[in-house]
C-alpha cells in the first residue's frame, strides 16, 4: 500500500521534474539532452548479449564506476554495459567509459511503468549501484522481473541512516529488497543492516585503486618548475565556503609584507565543487576586488597573471583534478568547512597532495579519520585555521614531504578493493 502511494506521487511529480529539469538546463545545457529518456523512451538499440546495468548518480561516482568497469572488463571481457546517471557531469564523466556496444542514458524516473520500460528494453543480466543511490521502484521492479540488483561501494552516513530511518516505511522495503549489499567500511555496513539492508561483506572503497591522470600530473610538475612561489588549492568547494576563503585571504592581506603568515607567500588557487558556479565565483572574486586568472585562459603554459599579487586563480575545467592537485603543495577540502560532509580526499593523496581538512567530514568518517592518523590529512576547526596551517606546512619543507610521503603511503595500503568487489559480482554473471 505505501509503494502505491508513493508510485503514484512519482506519476504526478513528472510534469515537475520536467520544468526542473528545463531550469536546470539554462546552467547547464546538458540537462536538456534526451529528457524522454528519463520517462523510459529511448532511441538506443538494446546491448546484445550479457547486459550490465550500472547506476552512477555523479561525478563522484561516476569516477568509482571507471575503477570498477576497468576491473570487471578484465573478468568479464563479454559483457556490455548500460550506464546510467542522475546528474549532467556525471553523464559527461561517463562517456569516456563506455565501449563498443555499451549504452548511456538516464536513469529512470521512480515509477512502476517507467522502470519497467527500462528493464524491458535492456534487459539487464544484473543491476549494480554504486555507494547511495537507491529508489524504490527500481529495486521492486527488479525482484518482480528477476533482476538482481546490488549495491557495491557503498557508504551510509549517520546523518542519512537517521534520514532514511525517519521514512522507514518506505527505505526498509528497499534496503530489504536488494538481493545483495556490500560496504565499504564496517560502520557503514552496520548502518545499512539498521535499515535492513542484506549486507553480505565489507570490501573497502573502489576509489583507492584508481591511478591518477598520469599526463596531467607530468604537466603539473612542468608548470611548477616555473613558479616563485607554492600553491594552495581549495578543492570542491562549496556554496558558502568561497566567501570563508575570501574573507580568510583578506585578513591574511592586511597583515604587514614581511609576516610570515602574509597571503603572497603562495599562489592561491580555487576549483568549485559544481561547474555552473565557475561564473559566480569569479563574479565574487572579482568583486572583492582581487585579480582573476582562469583555467579556461590558459594556453600550453601557465600563465595566471603570476607577476600580479592579489590575482587567484579560478580552476574553471572539468575533469582536470590531478592537475589541480599536482600542481598544488596542499589542499583545503571542500565541503568540510560547511556543513555539506566533506568531499572525498581519496585522489588529493594518491596525487601526492596533502589534505587540510574543516570540522564537516560526516560523508567521508572514516576515510578522514583513518588520512589524519596516517598524517595524509590534518584537522582544523575553520577555514582560517586552515589557511595559516597550509602556510606553515608549504614554509618548512621537512614537514611537508613528510606529509607528502605519508599520503602515497596512505593510497597503496588501501588497495585492492575493485578486485574484491568484482570477485563478489562474477557468480551473478555466470552463463545460465
Amino acid at each position: 500500500m505505501t509503494l502505491t502511494f508513493y508510485s503514484l506521487l512519482m506519476w504526478f511529480l513528472q510534469p515537475l521534474l520536467r520544468r526542473k529539469l528545463q531550469r536546470r538546463g539554462r546552467d547547464e545545457a546538458g540537462y536538456l539532452h534526451a529528457i524522454d529518456e528519463r520517462f523510459g523512451h529511448y532511441t538506443q538499440a538494446a546491448t546484445e548479449g550479457c547486459c550490465v546495468w550500472v547506476h552512477a548518480v555523479s561525478l563522484g561516482e561516476t569516477r568509482a564506476a571507471a575503477v570498477l568497469l576497468q576491473a570487471l572488463r578484465a573478468a568479464c571481457p563479454h559483457i556490455r554495459i548500460v550506464l546510467t546517471h542522475g546528474t549532467a557531469t556525471g553523464r559527461a564523466q561517463g562517456m569516456s567509459l563506455l565501449q563498443g556496444g555499451d549504452v548511456q542514458v538516464w536513469q529512470p524516473w521512480d515509477t512502476p511503468a517507467v522502470v519497467r520500460r527500462f528493464l524491458a528494453h535492456f534487459q539487464p543480466r544484473l543491476g549494480i549501484l554504486l555507494e547511495t543511490e537507491l529508489w524504490p521502484n527500481w529495486v521492486a521492479q527488479c525482484r518482480q522481473a528477476n533482476v538482481p540488483l546490488v549495491l557495491v561501494n557503498a557508504r551510509m552516513s549517520e546523518r542519512s541512516r537517521r534520514q532514511a530511518q525517519r521514512l522507514s516505511w518506505l527505505s526498509r522495503p528497499a534496503y530489504q529488497g536488494l538481493s545483495a549489499v556490500w560496504a565499504q567500511t564496517q560502520d557503514d555496513a552496520v548502518r545499512l543492516r539498521t535499515l535492513g539492508a542484506p549486507v553480505k561483506g565489507v570490501l573497502g572503497n573502489v576509489k583507492f585503486d584508481a591511478q591518477p591522470d598520469v599526463a596531467q600530473l607530468a604537466q603539473a610538475q612542468l608548470w611548477k618548475q616555473r613558479l616563485q612561489r607554492p600553491v594552495v588549492l581549495l578543492a570542491s568547494a562549496r556554496e558558502g565556503e568561497e566567501v570563508m576563503w575570501l574573507d580568510t585571504l583578506q585578513a591574511l592581506k592586511d597583515l604587514p609584507r614581511d609576516h610570515r603568515h602574509h597571503i603572497h607567500a603562495v599562489h592561491w588557487l580555487i576549483v568549485p565543487r559544481h561547474p555552473q558556479r565557475f561564473d559566480e565565483v569569479a563574479a565574487l572574486i572579482t568583486q572583492r576586488g582581487w585579480g582573476l586568472s582562469r583555467r579556461s585562459t590558459w594556453a600550453d603554459g601557465l600563465r595566471p597573471q603570476a607577476s600580479v599579487d592579489d590575482a587567484l586563480w579560478l580552476g574553471d575545467s572539468l575533469g582536470e583534478m590531478a592537475l589541480y592537485y599536482g600542481l598544488s603543495e596542499v589542499a583545503l577540502l571542500g565541503g568540510s568547512f560547511a556543513m555539506f560532509g566533506g568531499q572525498n580526499l581519496i585522489e588529493a593523496t594518491a596525487c601526492g597532495c596533502p589534505v587540510i581538512m574543516g570540522p564537516h567530514t560526516f560523508n567521508f568518517a572514516e576515510a578522514a579519520q583513518l588520512a589524519e592518523d596516517a598524517g595524509a590529512a590534518l584537522r582544523v576547526a575553520d577555514m582560517a585555521q586552515a589557511a595559516i596551517t597550509a602556510l606553515q606546512l608549504v614554509s618548512f619543507a621537512p614537514d611537508e614531504r613528510a606529509h607528502v610521503q605519508a599520503c602515497m603511503t596512505f593510497s597503496q595500503a588501501h588497495r585492492g578493493a575493485a578486485q574484491r568487489t568484482v570477485q563478489v559480482l562474477l557468480p551473478y554473471l555466470a552463463e545460465n
